[in-house]
């Protein structure tokens, strides 16, 4: 069994990085940029302008009363010139009169009569927005290499830019295997079950910024499944199968890619999830996960999503991690690293971990009722309480 770092090593290996694309900004939200900086073709703000409703006046007038002169409202295309020895009354975000160097917030002013402002001293500058004082013209606004957030949407938004260039998202084909499964919503029959693992991979797959294409439940037929292989395989940059990668007679998902292609490695030394097959048809990667739901959900997070990941020109998993405390000791394989379903929160020694459930590779409301995932590594036949472990997180701590 090859150890968990080898065989994603060997996984991402196979990585290739997708083509980018140009797409709307509104459409761009957790878009993985294409470019690693844009130059800016403005300076922004492109006017000083003030950062208060208040009175723009010359600083060398004040502390006085002044007579005020018109009024400044945002969108003002050309203010009058401030003649000294008076204020003018402006809006948040307006342009600043010329000559004014500074503006007095409402609340530091004294109205006197509906024409006259009483002023305190001030200094130059003072509640002004200099022209360019966040980015200036010619500026390389570096993009960082992960999803854009709404702060840096906003500022590509400032920059006039209405279009951003982005990394393609990879298209996986998605199917399952198995004579048991029905679609969830349908009526169960004898011997049946709901199949549980497409609709949770395709989640994923959007989750780590992917785009799934999702194919007929297949039968565990050799013939079917070296179809839908072919299919799959064609019809996107990674296919992901679940079920029918184990060493049962109707398993026949591992042969198919020995018959259509090349298998690069079959079994990780991981629980849950040692059967899990990587190999490659048509020169497209293909990724053979267990049937069992828990099992091809950890294997996803553990290596289709960090493939997914460098398909995008990212690295890691995009986890947090942190150590954890186990409160209470959980056995397991000695010879395989294990990925225990917890629950983690702070408490006095820092953060704490509990199993959140039972550890069985069918038992799905532990992994629903998780925050991590605790990594016991191999070697030791339990996670030992009051030990600290790795804690790789799927969502928030409290």
């Amino acid at each position: 069994m090859l150890s968990v770092d080898e065989a994603r090593a060997r996984i991402l290996s196979h990585a290739r990085l997708t083509d980018a694309e140009q797409v709307p900004l509104g459409q761009a939200f957790r878009r993985i940029p294409g470019l690693a900086s844009v130059l800016a073709q403005v300076d922004v703000p492109p006017f000083a302008n003030s950062s208060m409703d208040g009175f723009a006046l010359r600083t060398a007038d004040a502390p006085a009363e002044l007579p005020l002169a018109g009024e400044v409202a945002a969108g003002a295309t050309a203010p009058m010139p401030l003649q000294s020895g008076s204020a003018v009354p402006i809006m948040t975000g307006a342009p600043l009169p010329p000559g004014a160097d500074a503006v007095v917030p409402l609340e530091e002013a004294e109205m006197v009569g509906e024409d006259r402002v009483r002023l305190p001293m001030t200094e130059v500058g003072a509640n002004v927005r200099a022209r360019g004082h966040d980015t200036q013209q010619g500026d390389q606004v570096e993009l960082a290499a992960d999803p854009l957030s709404p702060a840096t949407i906003a500022v590509l938004a400032s920059l006039g830019i209405g279009e951003v260039t982005v990394r393609r998202r990879p298209l996986v084909a998605i199917f399952s295997t198995g004579n048991e499964l029905v679609a969830p919503g349908e009526s169960l029959g004898a011997g049946q079950i709901h199949d549980a693992n497409t609709v949770s991979l395709a989640a994923a797959v959007l989750e780590a910024g992917a785009e799934p294409v999702v194919l007929p439940r297949v039968r565990d037929e050799p013939a079917a499944i070296d179809a839908a292989l072919r299919e799959g395989s064609a019809s996107a940059d990674l296919l992901v199968v679940s079920g029918g990668v184990s060493v049962g007679r109707h398993d026949h998902v591992r042969a198919g890619i020995e018959r259509l292609g090349e298998l690069a490695f079959w079994r990780i030394a991981v629980q849950p999830g040692k059967p899990l097959a990587f190999g490659s048809i048509a020169d497209r990667p293909v990724i053979g996960l267990p049937g069992n739901p828990v099992s091809a959900l950890v294997t996803f997070e553990l290596f289709v999503r960090v493939l997914l990941r460098g398909m995008l020109g990212l690295t890691g998993d995009g986890r947090v991690h942190l150590p954890a405390r186990l409160d209470t000791t959980v056995r397991k394989d000695r010879e395989r690293r294990a990925y225990l379903r917890v629950v983690v929160r702070s408490d006095r020694d820092g953060w704490l971990a509990s199993p959140a459930g039972g550890q069985g590779s069918a038992q799905l409301r532990s992994l629903a009722a998780a925050n991590a995932l605790l990594v016991v590594p191999e070697g030791e036949p339990a996670g030992e309480a009051g030990a600290r472990y790795d804690a790789v997180l799927l969502r928030g701590v409290s």
